[in-house]
């Protein structure tokens, strides 16, 4: 009998038309990341202020610019970032009984009275230091008191990753990878669209959680369907070559954010790419894989077939015997073989702490950018160029050095710069934004890391449900990551800094207990995850012996041994 993976060796791992496939796969994840992050421009809080009738009257009949008008209309005020313009607040009094005029924008008598003058909520709306741009926080106001509601537009999207990845992941098991790929996409399509024309902000949550559905579940069956169709020793590979492209989007994102001023026609944008998937089904085949363990093993043998004409290779007649390997392995898993033995509890609770600190800590470091009152577009296109070695310093140091030490390396790194960062004064900008950029690179490895490191610990019986179980904390952390960001830095600009650090810290401490599994075999049952040594031992034992005895005697050994 010959299995799929001999079959694979003999069409090309890696040939033309694996890297056809995983080329145009890898795709998929840049509009992943102008989805992930997106909400540092559609959600962008600019500098605003009380609007008072009176006072907009004034300016247009004086032509001054807004900053005039706050200059001369709206009182300052102490906050955690020191005195600022009321942002909250305005002054309750009749603007035409003063001394304001065109000529005077900052009235004498104003400026001695205004400690003592009575305060009002902005009853009439804001003003926005937004000219010519606008977010949902603009169209819907969403600052001050409703503030929180910029919150729940990341939030939500994370529910949807969470219920999405979880359910197509099963759709994508039971009927097929492409055909679930391009479903999936034009439910985004449809999705993307109704949040961009959403006529209220619940609305917008709404969509946004559809979008969510698709997007990550469509995103993770992509990733599946390329690692399934190349050799083993290129999976790797193939897996931080499809993350690297969620690296390219982040720095096309603040390019299409500068030209694009308004928010829902950036969300088109960003949906427009997934309609274009819809064209893969001409040019994707179903993963032969998955088709074979559905015991679809003709359809399985015409698409290899059309793989090795398009690599140039000759499939030899051992493929009519082509059988699933797995076919006669017990599924019959659950949620509490994870915690079966000491050792998976310990490998749960820290790949589960790993996917839930990479998330907080990555989401947070990027939305943070939008929130520093510097120039938004530039301060993202840096940040993202930060991302790209990543990719390369995972694949340069996993072989080299191995798994354990690197993980752990970038989240200590990752968190001593978020420390860090806190204690450098504002006064020394590029050196402030040097030590982020490196704290950006290491959560950034970190993330990428934790992903195959994960599948890599647990045995083949439970290995999915460990991945699958492990990364919704991804999900649970992007649903707290808005919140810990925004709400923190109200009370101090700094302080989710200290909480991703400690984060990340605990991470990179957490990973060191883990074993190293460089040049280790994959384990396959629970029993090779509790007694490692021993396995390795009968494995020495077995060649020795297949060395030593003669052909026969070694052929016949499985029957007189004891």
């Amino acid at each position: 009998m010959i299995t799929f993976e001999d079959i694979l060796e003999e069409v090309g791992a890696f040939g033309r038309s694996q890297m056809r496939i995983v080329s145009i796969f890898c795709l998929v994840s840049v509009p992943f990341s102008f989805v992930y992050v997106g909400i540092v421009f559609q959600g962008f809080t600019p500098e605003h202020w009380c609007r008072d009738p009176v006072v907009s009257g004034i300016r247009e009949t004086c032509g001054w610019s807004l900053q005039d008008a706050r200059r001369a209309t709206v009182p300052l005020m102490n906050s955690s970032a020191g005195v600022t313009y009321s942002q909250c607040q305005r002054l309750d009094m009749d603007w035409n009984t003063t001394g304001l005029t065109c000529d005077n924008p900052e009235s004498e008598l104003i400026q001695a009275q205004i400690s003592t003058l009575p305060m009002t909520g902005c009853k009439d709306g804001w003003e926005y230091d937004y000219e010519g741009r606008q977010s949902f926080v603009t169209e819907f106001d969403l600052v001050c008191a409703d503030a929180w509601y910029v919150d729940m537009f990341q939030a939500t999207l994370s529910v949807g990753f969470l219920v999405g990845s979880i359910t197509i992941g099963y759709l994508a098991d039971k009927y097929g990878r492409i055909k679930s790929f391009l479903m999936t996409n034009f439910f985004i399509g449809v999705a993307g669209i109704l949040v961009a024309t959403s006529p209220n902000y619940i609305a917008l949550l709404v969509f946004r959680v559809l979008f969510g559905f698709g997007v990550k579940g469509g995103w993770m069956v992509g990733y599946v369907l390329t690692t399934e169709l190349v050799g083993v020793e290129y999976r790797r590979t193939v897996g931080v070559t499809y993350q690297m492209f969620f690296s390219l989007g982040i720095l096309i994102l603040p390019l299409l954010a500068y030209f694009i001023p308004n928010w829902r026609w950036l969300q088109v944008v960003f949906t427009i790419p997934y309609i274009c998937f819809l064209t893969y089904y001409w040019f994707i085949p179903e993963s032969p894989r998955w088709l074979l363990s559905q015991n679809k093993r003709n359809e399985a043998l015409e698409i290899m077939k059309a793989i090795a004409k398009e690599n140039k290779k000759t499939l030899s007649k051992n493929i009519e015997t082509l059988t699933d390997e797995n076919t006669d392995s017990v599924s019959t898993v659950s949620f509490m073989d994870l915690f079966k033995t000491a050792k998976l509890r310990k490998f749960t609770f820290i790949l589960s702490f790993n996917w839930f600190t990479s998330a907080v800590v990555y989401q947070g470091l990027i939305m943070r950018l939008g929130i520093l009152g510097g120039n938004v577009y530039v301060d993202f296109l840096i940040s993202g160029i930060v991302e790209l070695p990543a990719a390369f310093l995972i694949l340069l140091t996993i072989e080299r050095i191995g798994r354990r030490l690197p993980f752990a390396a970038a989240n200590i790194v990752a968190g001593a710069a978020c420390l860090i960062t806190v204690f450098i004064p504002d006064s020394m900008f590029w050196l402030k934004s040097a030590v982020a950029c490196v704290g950006r690179l290491g959560i950034t490895m970190a993330f990428e890391m934790v992903v195959f490191v994960n599948a890599e610990l647990y045995p083949t019986v439970i290995r999915n449900l460990g991945v699958s179980v492990c990364s919704t904390l991804c999900d649970i952390g992007g649903i707290i990551a808005p919140f810990l960001l925004y709400r923190l830095a109200v009370i101090w600009l700094e302080l989710p800094l200290i909480i991703f650090g400690a984060l990340a810290f605990v991470a990179g401490g957490l990973v060191l207990l883990l074993p190293e599994t460089k040049g280790v075999p994959l384990p396959e049952t629970i029993d090779d995850i509790e007694c490692p040594n021993r396995n390795k031992e009968n494995q020495l034992k077995s060649q020795q012996l297949e060395n030593l005895l003669p052909s026969d005697v070694t052929s016949n050994k499985e029957v007189t041994a004891v």
